[in-house]
């Protein structure tokens, strides 16, 4: 008869039922602790809350050291928040899917993008916050911006030569983003519907002059 200590294998390399049964309690337990806290991280910005991490370790009922353990700073723990939480670019604009107009498939990718950062304000200002003066973290931010911007320009792509398209890109990147809404809001002092209006208006008009530039230069 085989006895085993609870550090102990058996003879044969295998280990007693109860210990492989603590394993996998734990590593449940493990796994159950990180949802709670990036749970209370999306409840928390769904509500406006403001994030921190003693926030987020309070909502989730854990300390504030636990919440640590599992993600290093509050930045890694908005970005792991913020997977799947988003819409896949194409699926996102199907009502627009019908027009080959950048003009228009780019304002609704504008009003998208910002009506979403509003939903979830909270959580957006504080993934600013903590990553603005880390460029290393700040390189780690979600790109939503981009994938919406070359979806929405991809049907109408062909008719800018490689160095306009790629300019084009950057000129949205700057509009088409949650710092440019939070300077209309902030800085600007525009109500939030104002101010997405406004940055729609923006990113309209320097797509309709970037094809209309292109348009020229083929009539020539």
């Amino acid at each position: 008869m085989q006895v085993a200590s609870h550090n102990e294998s058996f003879l044969d390399g295998s280990v007693p039922a109860r210990h492989s049964r603590s394993v996998g309690t734990r590593v449940n337990q493990k796994a159950r602790t990180r949802a709670a806290i990036v749970q209370a991280a999306r409840e928390l910005a769904r509500s406006g809350a403001e994030i921190t991490m003693p926030s987020v370790a309070q909502a989730a009922l854990v300390s504030e050291a636990t919440a640590y353990r599992y993600f290093p700073d509050l930045v890694t723990l908005l970005l792991e928040a913020d997977q799947g939480t988003w819409p896949d670019p194409a699926e996102a604009l199907a009502p627009v899917a019908y027009s080959g107009d950048p003009v228009e498939r780019i304002g609704f990718a504008t009003r998208l993008l910002l009506d979403g950062v509003l939903a979830n304000e909270s959580a957006v200002r504080a993934m600013i916050a903590g990553s603005i003066t880390r460029p290393g973290l700040a390189a780690r931010r979600p790109g939503h911006r981009f994938r919406l911007i070359d979806t929405a320009l991809a049907p109408a792509a062909g008719r800018l030569d490689p160095v306009a398209l790629a300019q084009l890109r950057r000129d949205l990147a700057v509009v088409v983003s949650a710092d440019a809404l939070f300077t209309l809001t902030d800085l600007c002092e525009l109500s939030r519907p104002d101010a997405v209006d406004s940055a729609v208006h923006t990113a309209r008009a320097l797509t309709e002059a970037a094809f209309r530039a292109a348009e020229h230069q083929i009539v020539r």
